[in-house]
């Protein structure tokens, strides 16, 4: 799995998600992450097919919706989603929440058995906390190979990364909104470091997250955004750095309805 990746949350314009694609794949971007919930998937299907890149040099991942979480619904939504992505199968296939039909031991076996069918490469959970993912560990078939979160310089998730990492768990951390959506542009201790290598507060952002070998998946829909996350794989960070960012004090999630796990 490519540790940057092209996040395509709220590109629901056809037009805007093919071309967003389109241009990230032109750049060299490989690993795509959409969803069922996002409405966008024919686009992204549209972009890879048009693209001059082999399939096994891609990553495409995408989500089952929680309405949809129920064994039976489960398979289907993956074979509508391979339909409308124009493939023959996913790199991974993510839990999309925790809600909605969602059953550890029922979901996670469908989950399990388009792995076996070669539906999906691996598995996956997003917006898992350290507990469920605990249980969806012990109770899944086929290893859980990665969940995907809310993280950046202010919300770390320190706790999951130190779950995650322990070596009967072993699952891969993907972050979404990993530059907080513009907002680490406005804090002091990423600008101070972004001046030191000549680089943005987004670009450290996403280069903390490679520190901490986490995979990040930013959105971006213009050229210069695009160019930008994607520079960040030059931005080499010390332990200072990392150490000074770590210290960073404000917290905030900006992704926290009602109905989300850490919430009940």
């Amino acid at each position: 799995m490519p540790m940057l990746g092209l996040g395509t949350y709220g590109m629901e314009a056809d037009d805007e998600c093919f071309g967003s694609v389109r241009a990230g794949l032109g750049m060299g971007y490989r690993h795509l992450d959409t969803a069922e919930g996002y409405h966008n998937e024919e686009a992204v299907g549209d972009a890879v097919a048009e693209a001059d890149v082999d399939r096994e040099d891609l990553f495409v991942a995408t989500k089952v919706s929680p309405d949809n979480l129920d064994y039976d619904h489960v398979l289907t939504a993956a074979e509508e989603s391979l339909d409308r992505l124009g493939l023959d199968a996913v790199d991974l296939l993510y839990v999309h929440w925790p809600t909605g039909e969602y059953e550890a031991t029922d979901t996670l076996d469908a989950f399990a058995e388009l792995r076996e069918e070669g539906v999906t490469e691996e598995i996956g959970v997003s917006n898992f906390t350290v507990e469920l993912l605990e249980e969806a560990v012990e109770v899944s078939p086929e290893p859980i190979f990665a969940n995907q979160v809310e993280m950046h310089p202010l919300c770390p998730q320190t706790e999951l990364r130190q779950f995650c990492a322990q070596d009967d768990v072993d699952v891969e951390l993907v972050a979404y909104s990993p530059i907080a959506r513009g907002d680490v542009d406005d804090v002091e201790e990423l600008q101070a470091v972004a001046d030191d290598h000549d680089a943005t507060p987004a670009q450290v952002s996403l280069a903390w997250l490679r520190e901490k070998g986490v995979t990040a998946i930013p959105k971006a829909t213009s050229q210069s955004h695009l160019r930008e996350n994607w520079l960040s794989l030059g931005v080499d960070l010390d332990e200072a750095d990392v150490e000074r960012i770590d210290a960073i004090e404000e917290r905030r999630r900006l992704v926290d309805p009602d109905e989300a796990p850490w919430n009940q």
